[in-house]
């Protein structure tokens, strides 16, 4: 097999006339842009769901639109590429995507393997059989240390001065630390900027949740350019409240709906769970707080002997589940839950599975301070 390779280099060599290292690099930068080309067609092809002139098998009214020229930046030098391009401008390339310009980054590729939870050594037999690339374990190291200066510096970042909402809640951990497992409570705050755009405004590694904590993370929002907080969705936390009270006294705030369900049925009888359920759907899809609150008087009407703390407990939170009345249907589904910020808690339990400190930027649970963290790895 090597000998076949060997005859077909050589006459390769041979044929594009490679005499000297200028010559070579040349033919590597003609190869590599040959080899991308055909890559990216095939891209367009699976895309489109039929080949260039199998029209008979074509199931979409989406068709190739010629080509756009790209200039990247390879290991050799400069590469000229052609992007395909679809009549609907709706592919994206997944092998040079948009704004990608340089194509020579290993180093790309390591960073995001590190970032999805990838063991070092894992990394090394992911670029060796995916690329055919021996990448040692020293450098591997130091290609993902180059990623820690922007590690330190994304906590303590300047936001927003105004955010439309921003959901708080914590995801929960036993750690490792010091030979003994203990909780901690990662504290993850997303806000949605009056533009509609989400971002992580932080994540804080702490003790077990506890509205003083979060008041600590409030009051690190704020001096970091947080003047205001129209809508902030939480759990049912006892104390959380108050302490967005505290450091935002004009925020509205929406407690999770699903939350609340969880927590009026947990006493609830398995055999009247169903019923008792459904008899709640009428008060949080109410189409104003007047008809909520008159489906919650039948709820106690008809629940409320049988299980008084059950229904007491919607009672009791009422002005903050209420919240949500105030808005519209569109608006209302964005902030009567809090699935925005546990939908990436699924995100941070996949890439936190085999270590939490290398990922986590903890802070002091005394001072809310953002503190380098060396605790250990989870059990």
């Amino acid at each position: 097999m090597a000998r076949k390779d060997n005859r077909k280099l050589r006459e390769m060599i041979k044929e594009y006339g490679i005499k000297d290292m200028k010559d070579v690099q040349e033919f590597v930068k003609m190869l590599t842009a040959e080899t991308i080309q055909v890559a990216l067609d095939a891209e367009l092809e699976n895309e489109l769901g039929y080949s260039r002139y199998d029209y008979r098998n074509k199931k979409t009214d989406n068709s190739r639109n010629g080509y756009s020229s790209k200039t990247v930046q390879g290991s050799m030098g400069e590469v000229e590429i052609d992007i395909p391009r679809d009549r609907k401008g709706e592919f994206e390339p997944e092998l040079v995507k948009k704004h990608q310009t340089d194509i020579s980054a290993i180093e790309d590729k390591v960073i995001y393997l590190y970032s999805q939870g990838v063991s070092i050594r894992e990394i090394q037999k992911t670029m060796q059989e995916m690329y055919g690339i021996n990448v040692d374990d020293s450098r591997v190291s130091k290609i993902t240390d180059k990623i820690l200066p922007m590690i330190r510096e994304w906590p303590e970042r300047p936001l927003q001065s105004v955010y439309a909402m921003v959901v708080l809640d914590a995801i929960h951990y036993s750690v490792r630390e010091d030979g003994h497992v203990t909780k901690k409570a990662a504290y993850v705050a997303i806000g949605t900027g009056l533009d509609g755009m989400k971002e992580v405004l932080g994540i804080w590694l702490g003790a077990s949740e506890s509205s003083r904590y979060w008041l600590t993370v409030f009051n690190e929002l704020k001096n970091r350019g947080v003047e205001d907080i129209l809508i902030a969705s939480v759990d049912g936390l006892t104390g959380f409240v108050e302490a967005i009270n505290a450091a935002f006294p004009k925020t509205e705030v929406q407690r999770c709906i699903i939350h609340q369900i969880r927590s009026s049925t947990r006493y609830v009888s398995y055999k009247d769970l169903k019923e008792f359920t459904i008899d709640l759907k009428p008060i949080y899809r109410a189409p104003s707080e007047g008809s909520g609150l008159a489906a919650l008087d039948d709820l106690e009407k008809k629940w409320g002997a049988k299980y008084p703390m059950s229904v007491k407990s919607w009672r009791n939170n009422w002005n903050e589940l209420a919240t949500f009345f105030k808005y519209s249907p569109l608006i209302r589904k964005l902030i009567y839950t809090t699935n925005a910020v546990e939908n990436f808690h699924r995100q941070l339990r996949k890439v936190t599975s085999s270590r939490l400190g290398e990922f986590l930027p903890p802070a002091s649970h005394t001072t809310g301070r953002t503190v380098p963290y060396h605790g250990g790895s989870l059990s």
